[in-house]
């Protein structure tokens, strides 16, 4: 796969925003392993190759088990997450898919604040973004190095 256009040295004014998004997600009191596990799914579902290379860096790096990222995409079926996560992986392919069922909302609203779920709303929202980026100017997989973008 060759790349398109570099999105990073052509479009940094757009590209800034976005990491300016990415900035303050990094903050937000949702758990930055679980962040991972959202934006890891949402790749798998969307196949953004390029995210699931840096997403599953980032998430082993961060101590995330081989075990856990392989049997992703089978979450509902595995015992390796919790209620939590299994909210929040809920919550994101409902989201991913623009279909929020009153059932899932609510069950999200028991494991997350308020603006946690705002903020989980804008996580995914975001890595849907970056996922259409990274698709559709073909940035190759493989060359990602954790904290890369910092």
């Amino acid at each position: 796969m060759e790349t398109r256009i570099n999105v990073f040295e052509k479009g940094q004014k757009a590209i800034s925003t976005l990491f300016g998004v990415t900035g303050y997600l990094k903050k937000s009191t949702i758990e930055r392993s679980l962040m991972e596990l959202v934006d890891f799914r949402i790749s798998q579902i969307n196949n953004c190759a390029y995210c699931l290379d840096m997403h599953s860096k980032e998430a082993l790096a961060n101590g995330e088990t081989t075990q856990r990222l392989f049997g992703l995409s089978a979450w509902r079926e595995t015992p390796y997450f919790t209620k939590r996560e299994r909210v929040a992986l809920a919550y994101a392919e409902a989201v991913n898919a623009c279909e929020v069922p009153d059932d899932i909302y609510d069950l999200a609203k028991t494991e997350f604040t308020e603006e946690e779920l705002i903020d989980l709303t804008l996580a995914i929202a975001t890595i849907n973004t970056w996922n259409r980026i990274n698709i559709a100017f073909s940035n190759t997989p493989g060359s990602y190095r954790v904290g890369q973008f910092g």
